[in-house]
């Protein structure tokens, strides 16, 4: 369980990335903080690694203040998954995903036989282990920056705009794969981004964030889609967009689901 216990970060002259900032992250879930450029979102992120530290407040990993723990320690034993993948460019793919557990002591022919198998968990041919990052696609990279993440079998996984820059098929496939990696694994995962159609497939809770890390709604997806918390939140995940009102019709006896200007967008199981 990751909790932030009214946390602020202001900087010198005193602009705030955050004030007064307080959530909690249930193990095992996926909890996504979703808001503009300004509202804080990786900056609380990266409080929990402690690559930021807190001007005030804390911030505690099952009841464990971090700033207590060896930085060092602390982000070797937390996946971090960033928007560019964050890959060395001048070592192979197998071993950008042995990285971590062989700074944590794992003999390099058991990491790099082990990355393999991380490899195909995110959809990778393993053969593709002895090529380098820039011989990847997009996608490629970041499929690998996952598998870094979990190469020390963390219990944490943060994930700062993971898809961002990926064109929206591929990004809709590393959503995909992300699901499924979450069923199987059951990791506690923040993750931030900018897109609350994002937000809402990827999240079992959603904090929607202003500026300054004010917290403006925070809920399940449907929680905050049904009832808006206020005009700023339903402005923010499009309420009243015409593809988010749905509404029922009958074709041909199947139940179809249309949008709010009459085009189908599913199809009603009985």
């Amino acid at each position: 369980m990751i909790e932030f216990e009214h946390v602020s970060k202001i900087y010198p002259g005193g602009a705030a990335a955050v004030r007064d900032f307080s959530c909690i992250v249930p193990s095992h879930r996926t909890v996504v903080l979703v808001g503009s450029s300004g509202s804080g979102k990786t900056t609380l992120l990266r409080m929990v690694n402690r690559m930021v530290d807190p001007t005030e407040g804390r911030v505690l990993i099952d009841d464990e203040d971090v700033r207590g723990m060896n930085p060092v320690a602390l982000r070797r034993s937390i996946g971090y998954v960033m928007q560019h993948g964050g890959l060395l460019p001048h070592r192979t793919v197998r071993d950008n995903v042995a990285t971590v557990p062989v700074l944590a002591g794992a003999s390099r022919r058991e990491a790099r036989a082990a990355a393999g198998s991380l490899l195909e968990r995110v959809g990778l041919d393993p053969s593709l282990g002895d090529r380098y990052p820039g011989q990847l696609s997009g996608g490629q990279q970041q499929r690998v920056g996952v598998a870094r993440a979990l190469a020390a079998d963390p219990n944490i996984l943060l994930m700062d705009e993971p898809f961002g820059a990926v064109d929206p098929i591929v990004r809709r496939e590393l959503q995909r794969e992300l699901l499924q990696l979450q069923r199987e694994l059951g990791k506690t995962i923040v993750f931030v981004t900018h897109d609350i159609d994002e937000a809402f497939l990827l999240g079992d809770e959603v904090v929607v964030l202003e500026s300054g890390g004010r917290v403006a709604q925070r809920g399940a997806p449907a929680e905050i889609l049904a009832t808006p918390a206020s005009a700023f939140v339903r402005d923010f995940v499009g309420a009243d967009r015409a593809d988010r009102r749905l509404r029922q019709v009958d074709v041909d006896g199947a139940r179809v689901a249309v949008d709010g200007e009459g085009r189908p967008v599913g199809v009603l199981e009985a």
